[in-house]
């Protein structure tokens, strides 16, 4: 990734968001709505990364650089992000009228119904990523800042637009289960390994850069990935633990029941 114009206010944005989302939590907390403090945490966490990626240091050569800002802004800032659930935030705050239920309105849409459907985002995330990186779009956006930067805007919505897809924690539109979940994240999960394993060989066309550097940012970009990937699937876990705790539950419920109360 390269540093272009939009980084600033980029990183600046999510400064903001993290004050807005302390300040959200804590007016909910206030009024006597519970709102886990871990939410804030990981929200908090998200936004660090994604500044840390657009404007912090980063140790090793260029393309390791690149491979760490990647994981950063593209991958584990909005992996946490959605987890932090930002849009039910939103939701509990606004009084009912019509901002929440132009936002409800967006929310249940068909466009973001299908832009949240895990494989067509799986497709939006990879797919740039693989263009970026196996085209000459890495070359022109060294020439071009603009390029550089919009390419950063597109990296972390196209990331968060996936996460958000895979985990389904705020109120969207469609029901997507978990198993299709977890297959799109095991497909995209091997998509962006192959892709390090290629670029541990062979840079991006129109590039030049030092063996080991191509070398130790490939597994960067591997392992790195490996884990912001763990992390999505404890949450599919965590989903698929409370699911089934409740379907006992109520199974439970309805075995206590005489037959003839029934």
């Amino acid at each position: 990734m390269t540093a272009g114009p939009v980084a600033p206010p980029l990183a600046l944005a999510c400064v903001l968001a993290a004050v807005v989302y302390a300040v959200g939590a804590t007016r909910l907390r206030r009024r006597g709505d519970a709102w886990p403090w871990r939410r804030d945490s990981v929200f908090a966490a998200g936004c660090a990364a994604v500044v840390w990626g657009l404007a912090g240091p980063v140790p090793g050569g260029p393309f390791t650089v690149h491979a760490g800002r990647h994981l950063l802004v593209a991958m584990a800032g909005p992996a946490l992000l959605a987890a932090a659930r930002p849009l039910t935030l939103v939701l509990r705050l606004l009084p009912p009228g019509g901002p929440r239920r132009g936002l409800l309105r967006v929310a249940h849409s068909p466009a973001v119904g299908w832009l949240l459907f895990p494989p067509v985002a799986a497709a939006v995330d990879l797919g740039g990523l693989w263009l970026l990186h196996r085209t000459n779009l890495w070359a022109a956006a060294h020439h071009d800042p603009l390029l550089g930067g919009l390419l950063e805007l597109h990296m972390l919505l196209a990331g968060l637009l996936f996460a958000m897809a895979v985990c389904r924690l705020d109120p969207v539109r469609g029901r997507c289960g978990l198993p299709l979940r977890a297959v799109t994240l095991l497909a995209a999960g091997a998509a962006h390994a192959a892709l390090a394993k290629s670029l541990y060989v062979t840079g991006p066309p129109g590039t030049s850069f030092a063996a080991a550097d191509l070398r130790a940012g490939a597994q960067l970009m591997y392992y790195g990935g490996d884990v912001v990937e763990v992390f999505l699937a404890l949450v599919l876990a965590v989903q698929w633990y409370a699911t089934t705790g409740r379907r006992r539950a109520r199974q439970a419920v309805r075995d206590a029941v005489p037959v003839g109360a029934r």
